[in-house]
């Protein structure tokens, strides 16, 4: 019985990574995963003509600068990082997919194909969990890519070193509600630029302002119109996926109001 509640609160077995507990649970790794649940939203879409990523970074000080601590990284030419999480910590692993890359290009003389990419660098997280003298990485990243076909690829790595390719990933807070939003997209015919609007309008509508700090939306792309490059998304773009995603969500705040009034029950007989 003792040894059950042990395992059930975690007490005993999380002082180290490489410690299971007897129901084969490692409690470092779960704890990782809380971390990154309070964390920004990530979203990553694939589209038939390149990735888009984005994510919802916090304002912790209106003092910092706009482009400051950045949730998003090119490593490579093609290749997006994005993060959710512990930001010092996804700055290993970028550091990491950076030297994998160039000594690929090194070797090979081309660039490392994303696959190549995301399985080193989830072999790289996975490596934290194996020696009691690490901590697991305290977030969760999305990889937008290419493979050598040309086709646009998409993969997440979680603090355990799983990795996964997807037509649409989210990490992060709202993470179960983004996932509702993405699973109604026709991946097949879906555009990067349908994308950027998707992306801010789930965001946004997430965003819960009584209880969430103000953001700044970061926002990437690698596509055809990039001639596969990962660049920030134009200015412009930007700012009017921005405006329809406020747009939308004070229309449908509205509607919603709307609707509680509808409800209100007629007043008493002969009130007046």
């Amino acid at each position: 019985t003792q040894c059950a509640g042990m395992s059930a609160t975690g007490s005993g077995y999380d002082l180290s990574v490489s410690t299971f507990s007897p129901d084969g649970r490692v409690f470092q790794v779960e704890y990782a995963t809380k971390a990154i649940e309070k964390s920004g939203t990530a979203i990553g879409i694939r589209c038939k003509d390149g990735i888009v990523l984005g994510v919802e970074k916090a304002i912790v000080s209106r003092m910092i600068l706009n482009d400051s601590n950045k949730r998003i990284y090119t490593v490579g030419v093609h290749n997006g990082v994005a993060l959710s999480g512990f930001a010092a910590d996804a700055r290993q692993i970028v550091n990491g997919g950076r030297d994998t890359a160039a000594n690929y290009k090194t070797t090979y003389g081309s660039v490392i194909p994303g696959d190549v990419l995301a399985k080193r660098l989830a072999g790289l997280v996975h490596t934290r969990t194996l020696y009691w003298f690490y901590r697991p990485f305290g977030c969760a990243v999305l990889i937008g890519s290419y493979n050598p076909q040309g086709e646009p690829q998409l993969y997440q790595i979680d603090p355990s070193g799983v990795c996964h390719g997807y037509y649409a990933a989210v990490i992060g807070k709202n993470k179960e509600a983004a996932k509702s939003e993405l699973e109604k997209i026709d991946f097949a015919s879906f555009t990067c630029r349908e994308a950027i609007r998707e992306i801010a309008r789930i965001i946004y509508k997430l965003h819960d302002e009584s209880k969430d700090k103000d953001f700044t939306l970061e926002m990437t792309w690698a596509c055809d119109e990039t001639k596969r490059k990962h660049q920030k998304v134009p200015a412009d773009l930007l700012e009017s996926a921005v405006t329809y995603a406020k747009e939308l969500k004070a229309k449908e705040e509205q509607d919603s109001d709307d609707d509680d009034d509808d409800d209100d029950p007629p007043p008493a007989g002969g009130a007046k």
